[in-house]
């Protein structure tokens, strides 16, 4: 099941997520039926933590 954040509201360009069995699935809203690209749950886990704290501001 594919999921995007509910700060998209009604937008169409958002990135969407899904967990599989072997990792973090994400994609393109805008085009859904091109590949994901799939994250070892260690990496996507890392990923928010830097979000979270701010570390990816400016980049």
């Amino acid at each position: 099941m594919w999921r995007r954040s509910s700060r998209c509201g009604n937008e169409n360009e958002c990135v969407e997520v899904a967990v599989s069995q072997d990792c973090v699935l994400a994609r393109d809203s805008k085009v859904p039926a091109r590949s994901a690209l799939c994250f070892t749950t260690a990496v996507w886990t890392d990923f928010l933590q830097a979000v979270r704290v701010g570390e990816l501001e400016g980049s």
